[in-house]
């Protein structure tokens, strides 16, 4: 396809691009730069009849005025009375649209598209000095037409004007003049890094006479048209601007010139990100002759290399039997403890980009003298912190995992402190009904919101007193609770009935002042479920939410401080209704889960770009529920009535990859990630079985399995459990915890993560459907 433009023979004109090229066009459809206008080249005085620009705007796509700037034309400047007046409405198609002049020869017309060739018996045979422009220089390529850009249909304008393209140096008898590219071998592939926070530019290197513009893509979706927030400007050279780059910027972006696709760049953005650590316990008293161990727990990119003073002196050079390093330098461990242990140990992170540093204190005091910091470790730190709370059928269980004791049992018949209601009061008299409970929420180690489904209300436990402080009324039967830490807020999902053919998505705000808080009800409505991404050290603040209803194939983007929606991202080409999803800040994908048919095998994963909201397509051959570790570096998917566990590892430039497949039969019911005690950087992940009592322990990193036989059926699906989710759910005990917990029917088992081995069994604890940890980091 070629574009062509009579010349003229005697007159020469100019013609004037005010427009520039496309990055001048407003996103609303105007311009910033004025009209498009024919001069004279003798004389400079702007023609009486002068093209409008706007019309021209609504027949050539953007990438024309790439084109039209690379020939270098310039808009004369106004000169006295014959100033060129070309007023420019708005870019807007109409059915009246007047063609351009212009004319498609050559090859077909764009699918679609009218003629916007007037019938002339000399368009078909250029005469002399006719110039011919490759189409690829002004055409939009057909991924370009997919983005959705408008090509309208047209009506003839009149006879067409003889122009004479000023700066070409074309004398009669040349044919053509054809846009040639080229981008040097060692720029095919271009690695930028830049620390998270900052802005960065990205340049493309592809050059050559009449360039179009250039199209920047990521995971193969054009950047140019969307209005996003931390990309939004393309500079005068074409650039790539990213402003405040985060985790989720990480990736490949490609470069190409319009209607060039075959030959393009690849930029590969990674991001450094500066240490962050938590240090455990920040203070512990011991008695001498027992073991101590600090631990320190550092996430940054690349890997932060750690290191340990004591009262400011390097202790690396004292390592013994007595002093060790474990777990790459994230553990100090102390053999025996003597009073000279006591001191001040400083954890240091270090990567390229930045340090951070806490302080781990140890006392060493005989059990005669009992100072400040002793009572505070031993009596406070564990009668309080470090719990799990078991929401069982006869109340609520406060359970020590190191002593496997019952801390605190708060009976059905308790009263709650601000209402002197009972926690389970007697349904019809029956004072042998059990409690029920669905979803439970830890608030910031202060507070635990727990939903009670058939009383339509949330009860608020406070941590410290270890007792219900109050209930609030909301929506009947409350099933889903989630904490938007960020905002701090808890989620409420209530079902309306059984049926949950009523559903209604409400709010609690301010829910770690544990009283005053207000409840908002949000304006969606058929939500059957929601997901709020989980923070981490390095993603402490959350700004969006999704919310979907399992007959809709869309998920609906949700401002999480205004609770309004904000973007629909449409599910539907690739025919899946949402069921749950996970996310990872490093590349910014979410995992979304798509509902199985009874009729047909499970559909896989798609991916979701979070810096585009668009669909990158499927997540290879991944079904299940996903799940992302604590860092956001691995994904394990599974499913019930699956026997496939699949694990995938996010690379530090974002790309995602499988490292392996499993089989375990009969399916999974739940997952949890326990940090390694041998690997600072990595994860193991424990998971129960759907129809069986063993617990499956999974090194991510090795693929080495095992399994813990012997902890007794999980309780069977009834009344009671139709709110837990999973029929045998696991719960890890939190950053620096070494054990798990999982329910039996009539009892709980507390599992020993760091000698992977059955810790104990506390028996008598019926129907524990919900589990939440309680811990002081």
């Amino acid at each position: 396809m070629v574009l062509t433009t009579q010349l003229h023979p005697s007159s020469h004109y100019h013609l004037s691009p005010c427009l520039g090229f496309w990055k001048g066009l407003r996103r609303d459809g105007g311009n910033q730069r004025g009209p498009l206008c024919v001069s004279s080249v003798a004389t400079g005085v702007p023609l009486s009849r002068a093209l409008d620009a706007s019309r021209i705007g609504r027949e050539l796509p953007k990438a024309a005025w790439g084109s039209l700037a690379a020939l270098g034309a310039r808009c004369p400047e106004p000169q006295g009375e014959h100033t060129a007046s070309c007023p420019l409405p708005p870019l807007v198609p109409t059915a009246r649209t007047p063609a351009p002049l212009c004319s498609w020869s050559g090859h077909s017309q764009p699918s679609g598209v009218q003629s916007p060739m007037i019938p002339d018996s000399s368009a078909s045979q250029a005469p002399a000095g006719t110039v011919r422009l490759s189409s690829e220089s002004l055409m939009p390529s057909s991924s370009t037409e997919a983005q959705g850009i408008p090509w309208p249909s047209h009506e003839p304008l009149g006879p067409s004007i003889p122009l004479r393209i000023k700066g070409l140096g074309v004398s009669p008898g040349r044919s053509s003049n054809v846009v040639q590219l080229s981008l040097a071998p060692e720029e095919q592939v271009s690695v930028a890094t830049v620390t998270v926070g900052l802005s960065t530019v990205l340049t493309c290197a592809i050059r050559g006479d009449l360039r179009p513009p250039i199209v920047w893509r990521r995971n193969g979706l054009a950047l140019n048209f969307l209005d996003l927030e931390d990309i939004n400007d393309f500079g005068e050279d074409d650039s790539l601007y990213i402003t405040k780059v985060t985790t989720i910027h990480m990736g490949n972006y490609t470069c190409h010139a319009s209607g060039h696709e075959q030959l393009f760049q690849t930029h590969v953005l990674q991001v450094n990100v500066p240490p962050v650590i938590r240090v455990y316990p920040e203070t512990q008293a011991q008695e001498p002759g027992v073991a101590a161990s600090l631990r320190c727990h550092a996430e940054g990119i690349p890997m932060p290399r750690i290191t340990w003073l004591k009262n400011g002196m390097d202790v690396s050079t004292q390592m013994s039997k007595q002093l060790s390093l474990l777990a790459n330098g994230s553990e100090l461990h102390i053999g025996s403890v003597r009073y000279e242990d006591t001191g001040a140990y400083t954890c240091i992170a270090k990567n390229e980009v930045g340090v951070d540093e806490d302080i781990s204190s140890l006392f060493i005091e005989d059990s005669a003298r009992k100072t400040l910091a002793n009572i505070l470790w031993r009596e406070e730190g564990l009668s309080v912190g470090n719990m799990f709370y078991v929401f069982s059928d006869d109340g609520i269980i406060v359970l020590h995992p190191v002593d496997c004791e019952i801390q605190r049992h708060l009976k059905p018949t308790e009263k709650i402190f601000m209402s002197y209601e009972e926690i389970c009061p007697p349904k019809d008299g029956d004072a042998s009904q059990p409690c029920q409970w669905a979803s439970a929420v830890n608030v910031r180690h202060r507070y635990i919101y727990v939903a009670q489904p058939t009383m339509s209300r949330v009860l608020v436990v406070d941590v410290q007193a270890q007792k219900v402080l109050q209930s609030i009324g909301v929506d009947p039967l409350p099933a889903k609770l989630s904490y938007d830490k960020s905002h701090d807020q808890v989620w409420v999902l209530s079902w309306g009935n059984v049926h949950k053919s009523q559903p209604s998505l409400q709010v609690i705000t301010e829910a770690s002042t544990g009283q005053g808080q207000r409840l908002i009800r949000t304006p969606f409505a058929g939500v059957d479920d929601f997901f709020i991404p989980p923070t981490n050290l390095i993603i402490n603040h959350i700004r969006f939410g999704f919310i979907f209803n399992k007959s809709d194939p869309a998920i609906h983007k949700v401002d999480l401080e205004t609770l309004m929606p904000l973007k629909t991202i449409r599910l539907q080409s690739h025919g899946c209704l949402p069921q749950a999803m996970a996310h990872t800040h490093l590349g910014g994908y979410f995992f979304v889960q798509c509902r199985q048919d009874s009729s047909s095998e499970a559909p896989p994963q798609l991916l979701i770009d979070s810096v585009t909201d668009a669909v990158v397509g499927p997540n290879g051959q991944v079904t299940g529920t996903p799940h992302t570790s604590p860092d956001g570096r691995f994904v394990v998917s599974a499913a019930p009535g699956s026997p496939q566990l699949h694990v995938q590892e996010i690379s530090l430039r974002g790309e995602i990859q499988t490292l392996y497949d499993l089989k375990v039969s009969p399916g999974v019911s739940d997952v949890a990630f326990q940090r390694s005690f041998t690997q600072g950087d990595q994860y193991h992940v424990y998971a129960t079985l759907e129809t069986e009592p063993d617990l499956l322990f999974l090194e991510l990193s090795t693929g080495k399995t095992g399994v813990l036989k012997g902890l007794k059926e999980p309780a069977p699906t009834g009344p009671a459990w139709a709110w837990a989710g999973p029929r045998r759910i696991v719960r890890d005990s939190g950053l620096f915890g070494q054990y798990l917990l999982t329910p039996a029917r009539e009892s709980l088992f507390l599992i020993n993560g760091r000698q992977n081995a059955l810790r104990c069994e506390v028996a008598g604890v019926k129907g524990g459907a919900t589990v939440v940890w309680v811990g002081e980091v």
